[in-house]
């Protein structure tokens, strides 16, 4: 595996930088790139006052084609520098997130999600001429099908007061001391995003270690939040202004200590248990019992491994299911066994095999 120089900057076009970087070299792509806006004309509020919108170069685009000609070329290279379990995220408003996804899965990248970002303060539709737009679009997509890509999903939970984290967040824009002004008080950069929301994207795709790319850095978002976390990560940025405002930003970041930077660790990758290990550990014996947690479902433990009860025998999942008359069962915290101190879910047996499991 190639190793390359990480919490940098580089200054140049994202195609032709991305292209000089190796194969397989990083492990995740955050790209927020042009919207290609297609704005007409100055946009005012009602007392006249002009609306900052962005009208910057580098987000027009003459026609269609070449904006998709550009997503293809910048989307083909950030694939190449993916590792095979690499994964990518890429943001867009409704001018361009359709376009990019078509493009993403003609590449082959394998979509997982789709996140619909809503936010808390959107700019307010002053013409009155169609909806507020209050969301922008997330896409979260492996290099391909087989990718396993990372998803700290307990980490997700936790974060969310230990309910499941949705596919819609709602967050505040990017305002107060975040937003980065120059010296004449205005935005220094006109989509700069909030710090909230790339905590979310590299806390649930990526670990401590991994080395992040985003090819759009603007004002280096996702560098100081890569620091933060942790996160090892390169920028590639073409305008003077906006990298010496991500320099200052990212220089003034502490990065955190090694323990602080854990986070709940996912059942799913936790080493696989079949229950039969807890029969040949003597955790359990052939012919112990095994009770529902409202102690009205029984099954004996037999020696190969499963249960069996007065009409059915098979696997704690199946005799789980089975004794419910459900289509599916978690045998691990349905089925409990007696303690000293009273009825215990399975799975404690099972957290102490894999903590005698080589790490």
């Amino acid at each position: 595996m190639s190793v390359i120089s990480t919490n940098r900057i580089i200054q140049g076009d994202c195609i032709q930088e991305m292209s000089r970087l190796p194969d397989e070299c990083v492990d995740l792509v955050f790209a927020d790139p042009p919207y290609n806006l297609q704005l007409g004309g100055d946009l005012s509020r009602p007392d006249n006052s002009k609306v900052a919108g962005v009208t910057d170069a580098w987000d027009r685009f003459d026609t269609m084609d070449a904006y998709d000609l550009f997503t293809h070329e910048w989307m083909t290279e950030a694939r190449r520098i993916l590792k095979p379990n690499g994964a990518i995220w890429v943001m867009g408003s409704y001018h361009n997130i359709f376009r990019v996804g078509g493009i993403l899965q003609d590449q082959g990248f394998w979509i997982q999600n789709d996140i619909i970002w809503r936010k808390t303060n959107p700019m307010p539709n002053f013409r009155g001429t169609r909806f507020t737009n209050a969301h922008e679009t997330l896409i979260w997509a492996t290099k391909n099908e087989k990718s396993r890509g990372t998803f700290n999903y307990d980490a997700m939970k936790m974060l969310n007061e230990g309910v499941q984290m949705r596919s819609d967040w709602t967050l505040p824009i990017c305002t107060g001391h975040e937003r980065l002004k120059g010296e004449d008080g205005a935005k220094a950069h006109p989509t700069q995003k909030p710090e909230s929301l790339l905590h979310r994207v590299l806390l649930s795709s990526t670990n401590p270690g991994d080395i992040v790319l985003d090819p759009f850095f603007g004002t280096g978002t996702t560098g100081a939040v890569a620091k933060k976390l942790g996160r090892k990560w390169i920028g590639i940025e073409r305008e003077d202004s906006y990298i010496a405002h991500a320099k200052r930003r990212i220089d003034r970041i502490t990065a955190s200590n090694a323990e602080s930077l854990e986070v709940t660790p996912s059942k799913r990758s936790a080493p696989r248990v079949p229950f039969g290990t807890i029969i040949e550990r003597g955790l359990l014996q052939p012919g112990d019992k095994l009770f529902s947690p409202n102690g009205r479902h029984v099954a004996n433990v037999r020696a190969d491994g499963s249960l069996a009860t007065s009409d059915t025998r098979g696997s704690i999942h199946q005799v789980g299911a089975y004794v419910q008359q459900a289509t599916a069962c978690n045998g691990w915290t349905y089925w409990h066994f007696k303690t000293d101190k009273g009825m215990a879910p399975i799975d404690l047996l099972r957290a102490q095999v894999r903590e005698t499991m080589p790490g």
